[in-house]
C-alpha cells in the first residue's frame, strides 16, 4: 500500500495561506487511514486499487497524464466536495495548488501588494468557483483556475492604480520606514505623525492604525495578526484596505499638515 509518514514542518507566523491549506490536504493524505480515491480515475492499470490523495494530485499534474482522465478526476472530487462537504472540499481546492503556484509566479504583482494577500485571494476564488461549477462538466478545472487567474489580476490592477494614486501622497510613504531612534520625546518618522494625527482626526481608529503600522511599517505578517485578533486573513486585508483607503482620501486635500 502506498503510504508515506507526513513532513513535520514548523509551523511559523509567516506560513503562506497555500502553505496552510497543502498542510491540512497532507495530513488527510498521509494519516494512518489516508483519504483515497480509486486508483482507475488517473491510470489504466485494472490491478490498481486506491490511492491517496496526494498520489492522486501528482498523477493528475503529471504532463503524460491523458485530458480524459483529467476531466474524470476532476469531476469525481468536485462530485464529492459537492454532495460530501468536508474533508473533500479541501481536497478539491488543494487540488488546484501546484497549478496555481505556477500561475502566481508569472503574475506581475506590485512589491506593496503582499504575497499572502494574493494567495488568499486565489484560494477564495477557486472556493467559491467550486461551489458553482457544474460536477458533470469536463472542462470545471478550467473554470476554477480561470476564476483564480481572473481573481488576482483584479486584485494586482486594483494595487496598480492605487499606488498610481497615491503617487506623491503621504501614503506613498506608509510602506517604508526610516531610520529612528528608541529615547522618549525624541522625534517619530513622517508616517508615524500620519498615523497619529488620523487617529485623533477619527479617520482610522486606534486598532487600524496599529495594524497598519505593525504590517506596513514593521513588516508583522498578517497570519501573525489574524491570530491575535481572532479573524481570517482575508477579513483582515480587508480592514486594512479600507482604513488605507479612508486615510488616503483624507490626507489627499490636505498632505501633511
Amino acid at each position: 500500500m502506498y503510504h508515506r509518514p507526513a513532513p513535520r514542518r514548523p509551523h511559523t507566523a509567516a506560513s503562506s495561506p497555500l502553505e496552510e491549506l497543502e498542510q491540512s490536504f497532507l495530513v488527510l493524505a498521509r494519516a494512518e487511514a489516508p483519504l483515497t480515491l480509486p486508483a482507475h480515475l488517473v491510470c489504466d492499470d485494472p490491478a490498481e486499487g486506491a490511492w491517496p490523495v496526494d498520489r492522486i494530485r501528482t498523477r493528475l499534474a503529471h504532463p503524460s497524464t491523458r485530458p480524459e482522465l483529467r476531466s474524470r478526476t476532476w469531476c469525481e472530487v468536485v462530485r464529492r466536495a459537492h454532495t460530501l462537504g468536508e474533508p473533500w472540499s479541501v481536497v478539491a481546492v488543494a487540488m488546484t495548488i501546484p497549478v496555481l503556484r505556477r500561475m502566481l509566479a508569472r503574475l506581475s504583482r506590485p512589491a506593496h501588494l503582499e504575497r499572502q494577500e494574493v494567495e488568499q485571494e486565489a484560494l477564495a476564488a477557486v472556493a467559491v468557483a467550486l461551489t458553482e461549477v457544474d460536477a458533470a462538466d469536463p472542462g470545471l478545472d478550467r473554470e476554477l483556475f480561470g476564476a483564480a487567474d481572473r481573481a488576482v489580476h483584479r486584485l494586482a490592477y486594483a494595487a496598480r492604480r492605487r499606488s498610481e494614486r497615491e503617487a506623491g501622497e503621504p501614503m506613498a510613504h506608509l510602506g517604508r520606514l526610516h531610520a529612528t531612534t528608541g529615547t522618549e520625546g525624541d522625534a517619530v518618522t513622517d508616517e508615524h505623525q500620519v498615523l497619529v494625527r488620523a487617529v485623533r482626526a477619527r479617520v482610522v481608529d486606534l486598532a487600524e492604525a496599529q495594524l497598519i503600522a505593525r504590517t506596513r511599517l514593521y513588516g508583522e505578517p498578517m497570519q501573525q495578526l489574524a491570530c491575535e485578533r481572532g479573524v481570517s486573513m482575508r477579513q483582515l486585508y480587508r480592514h486594512r484596505n479600507a482604513a488605507e483607503q479612508r486615510l488616503a482620501s483624507h490626507l489627499r486635500p490636505s498632505g501633511l499638515q
